[in-house]
């Protein structure tokens, strides 16, 4: 999957699934701009992803900051082909002990976030008639999940944003996906009790955690040519939890 001469940006690009997805396009040959809201964690990964990585450290609930951040992406580098929109927090509680600040957070970020982004880009694509947005969504926006209405409702609405936009531009050939990761292997998953991870277990059919790793082979797929005739998808990568 040769990405040679494109540009991508991936937000949320600094750890976990965004640095590995970031990674991965580095390596297929892509001009690449990482977007994070922590300038430290952003800088050491702008280190590790090597030479010519631009990093920008950009709140993406922001509208205004994410449209001057393209717009400074497209200067510094060229104009952008290649949009992943990673960036996501959780604030988790039961519903009914759940702050009113805690779901608006998680909206903006999750969801407002991925909206700023992909207007900040559509225009160009469209005259250039070529792009990919890779929306990374979650299972729980499928299924739900006890304690985290805010994050489901993010990752749900999600994957209707990304179906909606597909179908609005995928006459001039640009084409809009969504990947949906499992229980994936990060610093939260870690953490958690040895009993935790067992019972997560035991809903994968593979018997294993998927790695980041996993995730960002699928948004490369995605990216690339091989997947020229897939738009409006949502890709569920969770070793078979959700059939």
């Amino acid at each position: 999957m040769n990405l040679t001469g494109r540009t991508a940006v991936v937000t949320g690009g600094s750890r976990g699934i965004g640095f590995a997805v970031a990674k991965r396009l580095k390596e297929a040959g892509v001009r690449l701009a990482v977007i994070a809201r922590n300038a430290e964690r952003l800088q050491q990964a702008v280190e590790q992803l090597g030479e010519g990585t631009l990093g920008m450290a950009v709140d993406v609930k922001d509208a205004e900051s994410s449209q001057a951040a393209i717009r400074e992406i497209e200067t510094k580098l060229a104009p952008v082909d290649i949009l992943v929109n990673n960036a996501g927090l959780t604030r988790d509680n039961v519903l009914v002990r759940m702050k009113e600040s805690d779901w608006t957070e998680v909206l903006d970020v999750n969801l407002k976030g991925a909206f700023n982004m992909t207007h900040a880009v559509i225009r160009g694509m469209m005259k250039r008639r070529w792009g990919r947005i890779i929306n990374i969504t979650s299972v729980v926006g499928i299924t739900g999940n006890k304690g985290q209405a805010n994050y489901a409702a993010s990752k749900a609405g999600l994957i209707g944003f990304t179906k909606s936009v597909a179908k609005e531009l995928a006459s001039r050939n640009i084409l809009v996906n969504a990947v949906a990761p499992g229980f994936i292997d990060t610093d939260m998953t870690r953490d958690l009790p040895e009993e935790a991870k067992e019972a997560m277990l035991q809903q994968i059919p593979v018997n294993r955690l998927g790695t980041a790793g996993d995730v960002a082979g699928v948004v490369v797929f995605l990216a690339s040519e091989l997947a020229d005739y897939i738009t409006g998808q949502t890709l569920v990568v969770d070793g078979g939890m959700v059939m």
